[in-house]
């Protein structure tokens, strides 16, 4: 009688590869609950026993995957903020003049806000956090607003924006491209790239350089009487 060699490839154990995949599409499912979890409730509202509830796990297998209730939250705005650094250098490398670049990261500026991390960004009230955690957040948000500043600088530099205040412009158009993470409606009828698209076309027609209007041009002009 010959023995049949053994068929390994049928073994019932995964490999470290599909233990990693299986672990990371985990780890983003909750992630991914969680932070829609806090856009609805707001932090110190928001419950890790509704995101364990919602998945439908325990909420020992939230602090296995992410940690503490702010160190998931740190994850979420980390995500968020770290979406809008990569917009800002591809922006930063486009080719074009500074007004081009610095339109092209507030339209992604605009659509990251109004998803689900960037969302989390503008909706989190950093004074809800630790000190720890609140010098991270707010380091990371520094990141973000020195990118819009360097992209507004350059366009002064080649002539494509106004000589405008740097500082108060960004000021000026993050406060505006914020306000949608409030109150856009993902289930509304217009889409968010519509709607960054049409606000940033607003703000930027505010950025482009005027014509200089000599002294006698900006004279009211009198009218002779017969």
């Amino acid at each position: 009688m010959t023995s049949q060699p053994d068929d390994f490839s049928a073994s019932p154990f995964r490999s470290a590869e599909e233990r990693a995949r299986d672990r990371s599409l985990k780890r983003e499912a909750v992630l991914r609950s969680a932070v829609r979890t806090f856009n609805l409730r707001g932090f110190q509202a928001a419950s890790l026993d509704e995101v364990a509830a919602n998945l439908r796990i325990s909420k020992p297998t939230i602090y296995r995957y992410l940690g503490n209730k702010e160190q998931v939250l740190l994850e979420c705005v980390t995500r968020g903020l770290t979406l809008l650094q990569e917009a800002a250098t591809e922006a930063q490398a486009e080719a074009g003049s500074g007004l081009t670049r610095l339109s092209r990261f507030l339209r992604r500026y605009a659509e990251i806000n109004m998803d689900d991390f960037g969302r989390c960004v503008i909706r989190t009230d950093d004074t809800a956090l630790s000190p720890e955690g609140r010098q991270q957040f707010r380091a990371l948000k520094a990141r973000i607003d020195q990118a819009l500043r360097d992209l507004i600088a350059e366009g002064i530099a080649d002539g494509s924006i106004a000589p405008l205040d740097v500082k108060m412009t960004a000021f000026a158009l993050a406060g505006a491209l914020n306000w949608p993470g409030k109150w856009h409606d993902p289930a509304g009828a217009m889409p968010a790239d519509v709607i960054a698209r049409s606000l940033v076309a607003v703000l930027v027609h505010g950025l482009e350089p005027r014509p200089v209007q000599s002294e006698s041009e900006s004279q009211p002009q009198t009218q002779t009487q017969p």
